[in-house]
């Protein structure tokens, strides 16, 4: 893929405030195409109304734009309608309205819940919380030293006790695709004393890079934001499955989501918009549709082709530096544009420092994934991650770069 194609896109790289920036920090953030800028300020400069109550043309235009982008998000993901679309402010606040409605209301005492040991802690927390009030159990997948779970771990964790399983598409730590259709055609099948267990899919890291299909998958809830998949940041979505959403309470209460509501009580809105309280976002539903718009035309495939293609060049150039460790596997193809590192006798912040004092950004710490950190016996790691934008020119600049860390801390 010819990368100046898209790369003039993006204004940022052309800002006299980033010269010569390197912005490898994609799977915590990723850029912004001019295009996805446009649509959110298309949508205040010229159709800026509340949306959904409005019987004035404003108000009508305004909820036309909001609904068109719930369509463009269930067309991405291959849901069956758009109703199953929930727009929220990121994958966050999506996998939070999962526990509070589905699992608070359908969890009981004694049932089991199944995460994995790789997941962020948005994935994470709120089922700690279900469990704690519940009096359920939280049961751990855990994977090999390269991130993989295994058909023995799956099947012997996910049982008849089992309600829920929650786990990540894509590690954001190892990179790993996990392998969630065959977890969910397993659980589908085992859990919750053979009627099936309910299976949640964190895609954050997933869908910035490769063609998500949530039916093919077999997700009843599938969660994403938009910041990482060229989106404006406060806007994110949740897909359930229509049947499942009909039966959940509302996650918020208030004003949109409501059909009528008296001094004792209150009748809620069809599905998705009981679950979308309050004033919503359509400037970055607007910002969104157009970022995923985008992403088709540059073509997940082609994404995936460059993701491969940078991280096998940044790989290759590690193993000929001594004193660099890739977590995870040593096949590049296995990473999904993530390749997180350690380097001997050097703290992951001090590695982000130097990179940066070099126009490199990287991300370090514990990426949100402490239980993952703790199995792996590290405090912390460095983490680089690609995109489609970045060049193989950043590539050999990012090693030629890390190759000097060690001596610019006076080690070598």
């Amino acid at each position: 893929m010819d990368t100046s194609l898209f790369r003039k896109d993006f204004k940022i790289f052309s800002s006299p405030l980033n010269k010569d920036l390197i912005y490898f920090d994609n799977a915590a953030t990723s850029q912004r195409p001019e295009c996805v800028n446009e649509a959110v300020s298309e949508f205040y400069d010229n159709h800026n109304a509340n949306p959904l109550r409005g019987l004035y043309g404003l108000s009508v235009r305004a909820t036309e734009i909001y609904e068109e982008a719930r369509e463009t998000v269930a067309g991405f993901l291959n849901a069956s309608e758009s109703s199953e679309i929930i727009f929220t402010r990121n994958a966050t606040e999506s996998l939070n309205l999962a526990a509070c409605s589905y699992g608070m209301s359908f969890v009981e005492e004694g049932d089991e819940i199944v995460i994995s040991s790789m997941e962020h802690h948005s994935n994470i927390l709120p089922w700690q919380m279900v469990c704690n009030a519940k009096k359920a159990k939280l049961v751990w997948l855990e994977c090999n030293e390269e991130g993989v779970i295994s058909p023995q771990e799956y099947k012997q964790k996910i049982t008849s006790k089992t309600k829920i399983v929650s786990i990540a598409h894509v590690s954001n730590v190892f990179g790993v695709t996990n392998p969630v259709k065959e977890i969910s055609d397993y659980a589908h099948k085992t859990g919750n004393g053979g009627k099936g267990a309910v299976v949640i899919v964190d895609g954050a890291q997933s869908v910035p890079h490769m063609k998500v299909d949530v039916q093919a998958l077999g997700a009843d809830f599938f969660a994403f934001s938009g910041h990482k998949c060229l989106g404006p940041m406060g806007i994110g979505a949740l897909y359930g499955k229509r049947e499942l959403l009909e039966k959940m309470p509302p996650f918020l209460r208030g004003g949109e989501m409501i059909e009528y509501v008296t001094r004792e009580s209150a009748t809620f809105a069809e599905v998705p918009h009981k679950f979308e309280a309050g004033t919503v976002n359509a400037g970055g539903a607007a910002g969104l549709a157009q970022a995923l718009k985008y992403l088709q035309q540059v073509g997940l495939e082609n994404i995936e082709s460059s993701d491969n293609e940078l991280t096998s060049i940044i790989m290759d150039g590690i193993k000929n530096i001594p004193h660099v460790h890739v977590i995870g596997s040593s096949r590049s193809e296995n990473h999904c544009g993530i390749i997180t590192f350690t380097i001997d006798d050097v703290h992951p912040h001090d590695i982000a420092s130097m990179l940066d004092s070099e126009n490199i950004a990287i991300r370090a710490g514990h990426h949100c994934a402490q239980p993952l950190m703790q199995k792996l016996g590290v405090g912390s790691t460095a983490r680089a991650s690609l995109y489609f934008y970045n060049t193989k020119k950043e590539a050999e600049i990012f090693l030629e770069k890390l190759a000097k860390v060690r001596s610019f801390m006076g080690l070598d």
